[in-house]
């Protein structure tokens, strides 16, 4: 293929850049092909991964299974974390403990549908009273990275629909009600009058016998002979 090279003054030059471009090609052909590989996790990823697979608790997951379980009708196969990747449960649910709260629900395997679902399950529970720093990322479901804070997320819906006087099947313990104080004028002015030890009262000691700021003497003035 490269005789007619072989014979011109140049043919030393052109086959190198030939077979550089050539394995040029190919390098980016393996990197394009390994990119959406994670890969191992290593220094502080691999150390928060083993923390939080230290703290999962099964019986908490079961809970929230069964719990979605009982809401829905439908059962979470083939296992908790890949019965709700994509979203259509969580939605399902949220709409049982508040109708109509999300609206369209994506039937479709294309990913971005399924994460659009959990991002509508995520906005309606927060709409719904659960604080944002209970809940979890599109992410840690997805991707399975946190599932801990998954269950922990579905725990405190189970909460909030507590709180909400949800008649059906609930999950987890209740949630105190508010129960704001108030104090007449009398009462506030009573404890105003108090002193807590931490203000310096010690329990009526004075300075006697403290000599602090005399002349050094050989016999002690503030002591009787």
């Amino acid at each position: 293929a490269f005789s007619s090279l072989d014979r011109g003054p140049d043919s030393r030059l052109l086959l190198p850049r030939l077979q550089q471009n050539k394995h040029s090609d190919s390098s980016r052909t393996t990197q394009t092909t390994t990119m959406a590989n994670h890969g191992r996790a290593y220094g502080l990823s691999a150390e928060l991964a083993q923390k939080a697979k230290s703290k999962f608790d099964p019986k908490l997951q079961q809970e929230a299974q069964e719990w979605l379980e009982k809401l829905t009708g439908t059962p979470l196969a083939p296992n908790f974390a890949d019965g709700l990747k994509d979203g259509r449960i969580l939605c399902q649910a949220m709409n049982v403990l508040q109708p109509g709260s999300i609206p369209k629900i994506n039937d479709t395997k294309m990913p971005f549908k399924q994460m659009e679902n959990i991002g509508n399950f995520l906005r309606a529970a927060q709409a719904y009273g659960v604080s944002e720093l209970d809940l979890f990322q599109t992410v840690d479901l997805y991707e399975q990275k946190n599932m801990n804070q998954v269950v922990d997320g579905i725990h405190a819906l189970g909460r909030a629909a507590q709180r909400h006087g949800f008649a059906g099947p609930v999950i987890g313990a209740k949630e105190a009600d508010h129960n704001p104080r108030h104090f007449d004028e009398a009462t506030l002015r009573a404890g105003e009058t108090v002193m807590p030890s931490q203000a310096g009262f010690t329990g009526g000691a004075n300075q006697s016998g403290m000599n602090f700021g005399l002349h050094r003497q050989v016999a002690d003035p503030t002591k009787k002979h």
